[in-house]
Formats: C-alpha cells, structure tokens, sequence
C-alpha cells in the first residue's frame, strides 16, 4: 500500500494540476483543519469543484486529521492518540487500495507541515509507504524526508538509544520549533 502527500503552497490551478497528472493521483484527501486559502482555486467548494472537473476525487478529513484542532489536544503526539484521528487514518487506509491518493495541506516543505510530522509517521508505522511530491514533482520518500528531519532538527544517536527514539526526539523538536516554543 502506498499514498503520496502534497502542499499546494502558492501554485497557480494549472501547476498544481499538472503535479497531479504528473504522479497519476486519483483523490485527494484534504487534511487541512480549515479547508481555506487566499488563493480562491484551493478553497474547499472550488477546489473540490476544480479536482473533480479534471477526475480527481475530493474527500474532506481535516475535522478527523487535521493539525489544528478547534477542540481537543494540540500536541501531535496527544492527537495521534484520539478516535478520530485514528477513524481518519482508517479511512485513509481504506481508500488507498482503490486509486492512487493523495494527502494534501497547504504547505509546500513537508518537514514544516502535519501531514509529515503526524500523519504520515503513523501511516508507516501501519505499514503503508509514503513519499511526499515536492514543488518541483520530484518525490521524497518519507525515509529520506525523516533523514532530512534528523539533519535539520541535529538530533545524535547515543550508544543506549533506538532509532524510533532518535526519530521521536527530531519529531518532538520539529514540532515544537513550528510552534515556536523551541529555537
């Protein structure tokens, strides 16, 4: 199984499009917690208007995996731990076997987005593979965009430690320098 997220960050329709056609993506999952943009053509109504008009599925789960949560916790790792983000990566799991999908929020750095440091960290830990489609539409699969996550974040290895608490750690840190309480 295997799902490829994306940003649509500040692309004209046709760009974004053309990323789409490009990688062969059949439905997108809108995980934005508020399916809003100052560009008009990704605001839900549109957007969903705009993907179907091309035969791109739209399915809105930014009330179960969104990043910003009207209610509830607000630490990744708390909101992992909540029925519906589970119910949502559940849905995520069942609509992958019947098109290619693809999770999408706004930002174009996955490193600086939930859909890496949430979503898709628990979706390989159910065993699906995640690569990540960047501006250019190269592909980062989520193993090297994790790389990039302990080279940025400069989180080192000690003789006692696992990798999972390694990459725990570089996630922690991640998270908290996007929510600016860590430098």
């Amino acid at each position: 199984m295997s799902i490829r997220t994306i940003g649509h960050s500040n692309h004209a329709w046709p760009a974004f499009r053309r990323l789409l056609d490009l990688h062969g993506i059949g439905a997108i999952a809108d995980v934005r917690s508020r399916p809003r943009s100052r560009l008009p053509h990704f605001t839900a109504p549109r957007f969903r208007a705009n993907l179907n008009q091309v035969g791109v599925a739209y399915v809105f789960l930014g009330d179960q995996l969104g990043g910003m949560p009207a209610h509830g916790p607000h630490r990744y790792e708390d909101m992992a731990q909540t029925i519906a983000f589970r119910t949502g990566i559940a849905r995520l799991i069942e609509i992958m076997p019947r098109t290619r999908l693809a999770i999408c929020c706004s930002e174009h750095e996955v490193l600086e987005c939930h859909r890496f440091l949430l979503i898709s960290r628990h979706l390989t830990e159910h065993g699906v593979e995640v690569q990540h489609i960047h501006r250019d539409g190269s592909i980062e699969t989520h193993l090297e965009a994790e790389q990039r996550l302990l080279a940025r974040t400069r989180v080192q290895p000690d003789l006692l430690g696992t990798r999972e608490d390694v990459l725990a750690e570089a996630y922690r840190r991640q998270e908290m320098r996007l929510r600016g309480e860590f430098a």
